[in-house]
């Protein structure tokens, strides 16, 4: 069903629709862990870095694909917050349209460029044909990843983050299944992993798009609703384009950070991977409340409760700091353990190195819940220009500090360049975030007046 969060109170709703996203967000990611544990433990230490190392490459793909859906989906929670339900349906339509013409552009551009990115990051030529292999399936069925989150993002900004959870429930279980089967089975190898993750994604994505369509009636799309006036679409991109590029300068910048990382060797290279699926989990939290937030100031800004915003976000900035000191000291205290599920206990130093970047990240995890807080929320109250500049500043300090503190320290270099980029990203969304409310407040004065 939809969630109306244009009342009630926030930390009711902000957590009724975090909790289920979590869970979603979890399993999701249990598709790239269970990908890395079994290619790590029956294919090796060179197939699972040649997976690690397209990381950076998918993570660019997605970016293109889930920032411009995400950008989306701020006109449907507006419209909905509204209550414009002509709006919403024209909203949806509109968004349709444009995600199928860029997924087909896209999956086009990334296939023609993928060996040029591998030579750029420097990818190891003994793990060379593992990541062109994988990458390569991974961006030909890239519409499966787009058609999911673009149902996901729809019914979210409708306030529904737990019916796409039970689909994703399910394709992590084929996901498993296929895994084991196409590898130890038909001893398919990396080619393996990336059929079936693509499978089980279109299967979420294909559950997902019809459930939604038969059992909200808001979703119930018909012909004149695909005759959106062109302003919808024009409000699309005036939203998804800067998102959609800010997301991937900050995956541009992580593909540089793994140019220098592939500069180390294979076995540092797949002690980042080990440590970056742990991270990519235990964030799952703080990416959550972001991502709530989205859909409640969306709806507040469609409403022009502008009070409430605000209240939203003092309340969502509470959970973010509880929730990071905890998974902070998870990752201090365990990070030994954590890695070892990724790694063979034996490859001692490969151990060393993932524990280093999990102890490097983990105080700096409140700035990272203060990234996806202020950024989700400027992107929602439409003002998608800030978020874009802050990316471009959080790759700049990413990429100085990749390319010149490991001369002096080494590897400590590369795990202190992402929490010093967070640093870096976090400072001007908290600053454009209060002059945006000040501007605000000081508006709704005057007209008082």
């Amino acid at each position: 069903m939809t969630l109306d969060m244009t009342k009630g109170n926030p930390l009711k709703l902000l957590l009724l629709f975090s909790v289920p996203l979590i869970i979603g967000n979890i399993f999701q990611q249990i598709y790239a862990i269970v990908d890395t544990i079994i290619v790590g433990k029956f294919v090796g230490s060179l197939a699972l870095a040649g997976v690690g190392t397209t990381g950076s490459m998918f993570f660019l793909i997605n970016s293109l694909i889930i920032g411009m859906s995400s950008g989306f989906s701020v006109l449907v929670s507006q419209r909905f917050g509204a209550k414009d339900i002509k709006g919403v349906k024209y909203a949806v339509a509109s968004a349709i349209k444009l995600t199928i013409v860029i997924t087909i552009v896209v999956t086009f551009i990334m296939l023609g460029v993928i060996d040029p990115l591998l030579e750029f990051m420097n990818t190891p030529s003994d793990i060379y044909n593992y990541a062109d292999t994988y990458i390569s399936i991974i961006i030909t069925g890239i519409f499966t990843q787009t058609f999911y989150n673009m149902a996901a993002g729809i019914l979210r900004a409708l306030g529904d983050s737990r019916t796409p959870i039970y689909f994703l429930i399910i394709a992590c279980l084929i996901n498993i299944v296929l895994d084991l089967f196409f590898i130890l089975g038909l001893k398919m190898g990396v080619s393996g992993v990336a059929y079936a993750t693509n499978i089980a994604q279109g299967t979420a994505a294909v559950l997902c798009i019809i459930y939604s369509y038969k059992k909200f009636d808001i979703l119930k799309l018909k012909k004149e609703d695909f005759k959106a006036p062109k302003d919808y679409y024009s409000l699309h991109l005036k939203m998804g384009i800067p998102m959609s590029i800010q997301f991937s300068v900050l995956s541009f910048g992580i593909m540089i950070v793994q140019g220098a990382i592939n500069n180390f060797g294979s076995t540092y290279i797949a002690a980042y991977t080990a440590a970056n699926k742990v991270l990519s989990l235990s964030m799952q939290p703080l990416i959550t409340y972001g991502v709530a937030l989205a859909t409640y100031v969306g709806q507040n800004k469609g409403a022009q409760d502008y009070k409430r915003i605000n209240k939203g976000v003092n309340t969502a900035i509470i959970m973010n700091i509880l929730t990071s000191a905890i998974i902070g000291i998870i990752l201090m205290i365990y990070s030994k353990a954590l890695v070892e599920l990724f790694l063979d206990k034996s490859a001692i130093e490969m151990t060393d190195n993932a524990v280093m970047v999990l102890r490097y990240a983990a105080p700096f995890y409140t700035v990272l819940g203060f990234i996806f807080i202020y950024r989700n929320t400027v992107q929602a109250m439409g003002k998608p220009l800030m978020p874009m500049v802050s990316g471009v500043i959080e790759l700049t300090g990413r990429i100085i500090v990749a390319y010149t503190l490991p001369a002096w320290i080494g590897f400590r270099g590369i795990c202190l360049a992402d929490p010093i980029a967070w640093i870096f990203g976090a400072i001007p969304l908290i600053v454009a975030y209060y002059m945006e409310m000040h501007k605000i407040n000081k508006q709704f004065s005057i007209n008082k007046i």
